[in-house]
């Protein structure tokens, strides 16, 4: 079993956990949370997903194979999508991963630090102020030259 530490760099295997009622919705998650692993170099040993967010967490097939996967040490920590597939709010979430903790795991939620989407308009906001502040305007005409 690996002895990085949970925010650590290296070889964790790791298991993708996901819970929506579309598929894009987990394919999404799913997306977020491999980017999420692969940035810490953690080894995606299994992906599961519940299309039942109504089900409470220890009914749901995908969950309990997610815990069977940590109790035979087959993983080392659960990565979700958000914190919305595993729990109602933060504090739930930090009860379960305390639990997971128990049981030598650990549980991380991929959406921290993920960038939001932008809408086309917003990423064009975002590209002038860019521009401006490196003093590369497109706009021409826009600045009156002083004529002193």
């Amino acid at each position: 079993m690996p002895t990085n530490p949970p925010g650590g760099l290296g070889h964790v295997p790791v298991a993708v956990y996901s819970c929506a009622t579309t598929s894009t919705t987990l394919g999404e998650s799913e997306e977020r949370s491999r980017c999420y692993a692969d940035a810490r170099h953690w080894h995606v040993a299994g992906i599961w997903s519940d299309p039942a967010p109504s089900l409470p967490l220890m009914e749901r097939p995908g969950w309990q194979a997610v815990t069977a996967a940590l109790s035979a040490g087959m993983i080392r920590g659960v990565v979700v999508g958000g914190l919305t597939h595993v729990a109602a709010d933060a504090a739930q979430f930090a009860v379960l991963g305390a639990l997971l903790r128990d049981r030598g795991g650990f549980l991380a939620d991929a959406s921290s630090g993920i960038r939001t989407r932008r809408t086309p308009g917003q990423a064009r906001c975002r590209r002038d102020i860019a521009d401006a502040a490196s003093g590369w305007f497109t706009q021409t005409g826009t600045y009156e030259e002083d004529g002193s």
